[in-house]
């Protein structure tokens, strides 16, 4: 492969697992866990835990922030794994600005079992009912250079396998 991977995001739409095959993935492949969740200002939060959905504006900020905590693991040494959402275009692009080679790792997953896990999930702030507004902003990254979408509803070790071997072979590792 031409472009080498300098580090990835693991993204798709609320309940998809984004936490959690971030930290199997960072785990297997020596990368630095860095969660998106973690930097949203209060006021996202505060939105967010009332049921209503961000938007453009309110995402720009810690998008921002994300590309910057990046390009600040790059800057060590480190392969950066981010969990964000990065449903839009827009938004993706916003966070290659900070890494041209950020790959991105997308879980697919269906309205009706992202509800359901979203729903199953105690002590987070995104509750189910904003599954559907997700949707409706995503765009999913299926024709994006660097892009690897893997069924969501997999167990968790086939995920991070499949998204450690692919960021492998993009840097021409066996």
């Amino acid at each position: 492969m031409s472009e080498q991977i300098r580090g990835v995001v693991v993204m798709g739409v609320s309940g998809c697992g984004k936490s959690s095959v971030g930290a199997a993935v960072a785990e297997r492949y020596d990368g630095q866990l860095i969660e998106g969740d973690a930097f949203h200002p209060a006021a996202n939060i505060a939105k967010m835990s009332a049921g209503i959905p961000l938007n453009d504006e309110d995402r720009q900020e810690w998008l921002c922030r994300l590309g910057e905590e990046v390009a600040s693991v790059l800057d060590a040494g480190n392969r950066p794994v981010l969990t964000c959402s990065a449903l839009k275009v827009a938004y993706r692009d916003l966070l290659r600005q900070s890494e041209p080679r950020l790959g991105f790792i997308f879980l697919d997953l269906s309205r009706e079992l992202a509800g359901e896990r979203v729903s199953k999930r105690p002590g987070h702030f995104m509750p189910a009912s904003l599954i559907e507004s997700q949707f409706s902003t995503l765009q999913p990254p299926y024709s994006e250079p660097l892009t690897l979408s893997v069924d969501a509803s997999l167990p968790l070790e086939t995920i991070a396998d499949r998204a450690v071997d692919w960021w492998r072979s993009s840097n021409g590792a066996a």
